[in-house]
């Protein structure tokens, strides 16, 4: 079995913590930390709909549409210059999981090729890992922005290989979302679903079945 030679990986909660984005949205909604699920489950819903009816909105405008959404739902005041604030200035400084660095090393010392894909707009993402200490461990940063559709639509992911000259048997998707790997099995990469722990144990364990010398 043949290891893949691209790793593209998901940014938002695979290698990036939400904890403080769900304290910022429960501040920005009276201190409702549990309303944080809904607005994330309503924020990848808008997402969806934007890309079946060819309507795109980057994902900070629809993540503070959402948050005003939700305000007004449950009778909480609020106005759009906090909710913009509360989702584009938090989403800018999440920190890494503890383990990505040394996962990502580990990966580029074996020789794999790595990028990103995901939902934040370009200029986000590149703030996004600026901040957390990613950007150099990168090949490229790929955003859905490019395609002006969200993750799992196949455009995503033709998207990356083209753009990187590469098969989608040589690629595999890292994400801790179902629906991200749900479009890469459509696309026939190679998949890993990784909970927001031990990236880089459990990646290189599972690398290491198809590569013996990772």
């Amino acid at each position: 079995m043949q290891a893949p030679k691209l790793i593209v990986f998901d940014v938002n909660e695979t290698l990036l913590e939400l904890r403080s984005l769900r304290t910022s949205v429960g501040r920005a909604l009276n201190g409702r930390d549990e309303l944080f699920s809904l607005w994330f489950a309503m924020v990848l819903h808008y997402s969806l709909v934007d890309t079946l009816t060819n309507d795109y909105h980057d994902f900070g405008q629809i993540g503070t549409a959402i948050l005003s959404m939700v305000a007004e739902a449950r009778g909480i005041e609020s106005n759009s210059d906090e909710a913009s604030r509360c989702i584009i200035d938090t989403i800018a400084r999440l920190p890494a999981h503890a383990d990505v660095i040394p996962g990502l090393r580990a990966l580029a010392a074996s020789g794999y090729r790595i990028v990103s894909l995901t939902y934040s707009s370009n200029k986000r993402v590149t703030a996004q890992l600026e901040f957390a200490g990613l950007t150099s461990l990168f090949e490229r940063r790929f955003s859905v922005e490019d395609v002006r559709a969200f993750k799992p639509d196949p455009r995503t992911y033709r998207w990356v290989l083209n753009e990187i000259g590469i098969q989608p048997e040589e690629a595999m998707m890292v994400a801790a979302h179902a629906r991200d790997l749900a479009g890469a099995r459509d696309q026939d990469l190679w998949r890993w679903k990784s909970s927001p722990a031990p990236l880089s144990r459990i990646l290189t364990s599972t690398l290491s079945k198809i590569s013996p010398g990772l």
